[in-house]
């Protein structure tokens, strides 16, 4: 268990990893997809991602050089327990949110 969460902890990394979940996708689609993100924090992630062995990137030829970043096989066994941790996130939420309203709080 500690395995696969330390797999998806750190901030933007259960995001960077649902983006990813939906196909390749470069760099600058990632960071339109999550405009709150810095570039270099994008960097950071997409490099620590890569070193972990759940993504890769392919650099593609032509000026500019375009690289695509897409999960690797051991990326894509994450994406059952991210369906779940969003579903069980999505519960939590509705829950306290209708416990919120029922206190009157």
């Amino acid at each position: 268990m500690e395995v696969a969460l330390a797999a998806v902890g750190g901030r933007w990394t259960t995001l960077l990893l649902r983006e990813l979940m939906h196909g390749p996708r470069s760099f600058g689609q990632l960071r339109a997809a999550l405009p709150a993100l810095s570039a270099k924090v994008l960097s950071e992630r997409l490099t620590r991602l890569a070193l972990d062995e759940l993504i890769e990137c392919r650099r593609q030829k032509g000026f500019p050089s375009h690289t695509v970043y897409r999960l690797t096989a051991a990326g894509q066994t994450l994406k059952p327990l991210l369906i779940e941790l969003y579903r069980t996130g999505d519960a939590l939420l509705r829950e306290t949110s209708a416990h919120c309203g029922r206190s009157g709080t």
